[in-house]
């Protein structure tokens, strides 16, 4: 975690008022040292009915029962993302690296995750909604943020998620680590396979993915 990640709010006070003022009927938020929380167990379809009422600026997702909020992403993040935009269309044309991408994850799909991207064939998400199914999807990608809750939420409570839905592969760019971590062959809600590589190295991106990436220009994307 990098120095001062710990200390960094989820939001602004402003947006946490507003949040607080849409909230369905039962639903009681609180904002303690920087962090959002639920008062009480929220469904999913409360969890919903709350994400479509959020100010532009606040990003939510229903992880392991839990209202989570995601960072904004910065100026590295972004370049990450284009750079695999850029590699996929070189390699995989036939193929959508979808951003921003709400998918229904974890066991039953009781979940919602809110990637930082989603591959899958072209034109796939075409007449989707908010949460698209997560059958059909080749892989998830999530790039680490400045927030206190990237640990749990990208390196612990995803890979069960997209795993349980059974999305072939799980892609997370680590940029506390440096990391490309690859988890793939998911079964009975776990990747049997994962795989930690520094960046700069040769990454191979398994089936039904199948695309080799050359990471040396992370290099330049650490915090």
């Amino acid at each position: 975690m990098t120095p001062g990640t710990a200390e960094r709010p989820q939001m602004t006070v402003e947006d946490f008022e507003e949040l607080a003022g849409v909230t369905p009927a039962g639903v009681r938020l609180e904002f303690v040292d920087g962090k959002v929380r639920t008062k009480d167990p929220l469904s999913v379809e409360d969890f919903e009915a709350l994400e479509r009422r959020a100010p532009e600026t606040v990003r939510l997702e229903y992880i392991n029962g839990k209202l989570e909020v995601k960072a904004m992403p910065d100026g590295n993040h972004r370049s990450i993302y284009l750079w695999l935009v850029r590699q996929f269309l070189l390699h995989r044309p036939d193929l959508d690296l979808a951003p921003e991408s709400g998918v229904k994850a974890e066991a039953y799909r009781n979940g919602r995750a809110r990637t930082d991207a989603a591959l899958a064939p072209v034109d796939h998400f075409v007449g989707d909604g908010e949460w698209s199914e997560s059958d059909g999807i080749l892989m998830a990608l999530e790039i680490t943020s400045r927030d206190s809750d990237t640990n749990q939420r990208d390196r612990i409570d995803k890979p069960v998620g997209y795993a349980e839905a059974n999305i072939p592969v799980y892609l997370l760019i680590d940029r506390d680590n440096c990391t490309v971590v690859v988890h793939s062959e998911p079964k009975d809600g776990r990747y049997r396979q994962t795989l930690s590589h520094p960046w700069g190295a040769t990454v191979e991106l398994p089936p039904p993915v199948s695309v080799t990436l050359d990471t040396e220009p992370l290099k330049k994307c650490a915090y």
